[in-house]
């Protein structure tokens, strides 16, 4: 049995699914249920008798405890956490509550209840702590070496420091507590689920209701692009392979600049949804103001989880965004389902003026 934290996210109900279809295990799913967790996320799942789903905080330590200790799970893996740079600026104290706080007071809880197993439950218990690339900065020049797990850290978002921190809290509870715990690192994930504050999604939507498609700065930030399902494969194999105490970089070596991204997806977009009046979707992009400490470029280093645990991705850029594009256009009603006036006020603050439509589709 598996207990996975943040499991009605974006990555966390890509996960809960996999796990389900890929295993015989129970997965016992625990979020609270943000704006960019909810069950929709989860309908392919619900009533399916492996899949437990509960309502709670991972910052709640006597709720967590009971959880634990009601269904007993051999491993833990921690997906909970707020994630969005852009939110993170406007409210980094969210970000430190959930990030590392959270973390904290779930270290505890799964140390405590660690420490009651005995014989193998003991030895084979897992806790795998899923964190981001952005926690290695910056790579200011387009030849640097990509990030491996040996970079030092240097965070430059509210959000990178708190996950950073949140790593930092895991380390010191595997050295000093000796809990056997690990950490992925990983670089940016598409796919199915993701809520539409994020690039490729926000992409697909505003062009889909005509409206610009706002590009920081001058779009040469350079991101490497992870489809969420390699992603779940990658965890199943730290989680059954992986060595305690030991850090996994996870990516896919496609690097691609910002502007790439949105040119790509409007070439397939005008394949598979051309707009009425013929024209492409390239013609919505509209440059905005950068963000403040907006990184340049990373990369990541994948050697490692590819030697010892022998994960390599399965799906290329092209094909994760292509199986991307055709599930936002199948799942419209999942798109206006999680469309909030939540959603709505980020786009106001984030982007001001430029949230008008930029012509017919």
């Amino acid at each position: 049995m598996v207990l996975i934290t943040g499991g009605a996210g974006f990555i966390g109900s890509n996960l809960v699914q996999y796990w389900i279809h890929t295993t015989q295990d129970v997965a016992v799913n625990v979020d609270i249920l943000t704006y960019a967790g909810n069950l929709h996320n989860l309908a392919a799942v619900i009533g399916n008798p492996r899949h437990i789903f509960l309502r709670a905080d991972i910052g709640d330590t006597e709720a967590i405890s009971r959880i634990l200790a009601k269904h007993r799970p051999n491993a833990v893996v921690n997906l909970a956490a707020e994630s969005h740079v852009d939110r993170s600026i406007h409210d980094p104290d969210a970000f430190i509550q959930t990030n590392v706080v959270g973390t904290l007071r779930l270290l505890k809880a799964v140390h405590a209840y660690w420490s009651t197993l005995t014989g193998s439950e003991r030895d084979e218990f897992r806790f795998l702590h899923v964190s981001t690339d952005e926690v290695y900065g910056s790579l200011d020049e387009a030849d640097a070496p990509p990030f491996r797990e040996t970079t030092a850290y240097a965070p430059n978002s509210p959000y990178a420091a708190s996950k950073a921190a949140s790593d930092h809290l895991v380390r010191a509870w595997h050295r000093t507590y000796g809990l056997p715990a690990l950490t992925t690192n990983c670089s940016n994930n598409y796919g199915p689920y993701q809520f539409p504050e994020k690039l490729i999604p926000l992409v697909i939507r505003r062009a889909l209701a005509g409206e610009s498609l706002p590009v920081y700065g001058d779009g040469q930030n350079i991101r490497d692009w992870l489809y969420v399902g390699d992603h779940c494969a990658a965890l199943r194999g730290v989680l059954e392979r992986g060595r305690p105490g030991e850090t996994y970089n996870v990516g896919a070596a496609n690097e691609r600049t910002n502007l790439e991204v949105l040119h790509r997806l409007c070439d397939l977009l005008d394949e598979g949804k051309p707009r009425r009046d013929g024209k492409s979707y390239r013609e919505q992009i509209t440059f905005v103001k950068d963000r403040p400490g907006h990184d340049r470029r990373y990369a990541i280093d994948a050697g490692k989880i590819t030697n010892e645990l022998g994960w390599k991705p399965a799906e290329t850029f092209e094909s994760g965004l292509r199986k991307t594009i055709r599930w936002y256009l199948e799942n419209q009603e999942w798109v206006a389902n999680v469309t909030s006036e939540a959603y709505r006020d980020w786009i106001a603050l984030n982007y001001g003026g430029y949230g008008e439509r930029a012509g017919s589709a």
